[in-house]
């Protein structure tokens, strides 16, 4: 390697290797992500089952992720007899 090509462009595959580990690892986080909201509603809902009887299509948990936050969303319809007036 001479001492100009230190600067210059670089080959075209390691800069493909380099974007496609970029996407796997992009991709593996997604993956990931569906997991961890399946773990978080079940020990959500075995909480909340200790409290109040719901059933489990009324528990709805979703995660979105952005740049710099991810948001967890929970979504618990609770039946009306259990639910107090509003004061």
């Amino acid at each position: 390697m001479s001492l100009f090509n230190m600067w210059g462009r670089r080959s075209s595959a390691p800069v493909a290797r380099e974007r496609l580990q970029i996407l796997l690892a992009h991709e593996r986080a997604l993956i990931g992500q569906t997991d961890l909201v399946a773990v978080l509603r079940e020990e959500i809902l075995a909480v909340i089952c200790r409290h109040v009887p719901v059933e489990d299509d009324k528990v709805r948990v979703t995660m979105s992720r952005g740049e710099t936050v991810s948001t967890l969303e929970i979504d618990i319809e609770v039946p009306t007899a259990l639910a107090r007036p509003a004061a």
